[in-house]
């Protein structure tokens, strides 16, 4: 038979006074990646095979370039970061997760800038809404 290695305490929910050892008592135990985001809804249900499928047919199509910049990869560079799919017209703002005319290819640096001007612009939207007003570019 284990003991338990410290002495019961109470839940650490407020206002719940049952005797636990690891916390939270049962009733109030977190489940496991509750309230994580679900990628497949995210996605409108692209499975990882086909979202590997869909950047294969950009990459071939935009001949493995950045669409913003036009670099290439380095084949030389073993270390190089990978180009990386993008939503063109971020889900967010309306774009299609589908659409091939949607998506390219994106350097790293040029991912890096596109994702912060979208979560700023994204952050902005959340603002206004929290404001009740309309986001910037969208009056």
């Amino acid at each position: 038979m284990l003991m338990p290695t410290r002495p019961p305490s109470r839940c650490a929910e407020p206002g719940c006074r049952a005797l636990t050892t690891t916390g939270r008592c049962d009733e109030h135990k977190r489940k496991p990646w509750a309230g994580r985001d679900d990628k497949a809804a995210r996605y409108e249900g692209i499975s990882s095979g086909e979202w590997r499928a869909l950047k294969a047919r950009v990459a071939r199509r935009d001949h493995g370039c950045c669409y913003l910049c036009g670099t290439e990869p380095d084949p030389e560079d073993p270390d190089a970061e990978a180009f990386v799919p993008d939503h063109k017209t971020p889900m967010a703002e309306g774009g299609s997760a589908r659409d091939l005319d949607n998506l390219g290819l994106l350097c790293p640096e040029c991912d890096r800038v596109k994702s912060a001007a979208e979560a700023e612009r994204g952050r902005q939207r959340y603002l206004a809404r929290r404001r009740g007003g309309t986001p910037p570019g969208l009056t």
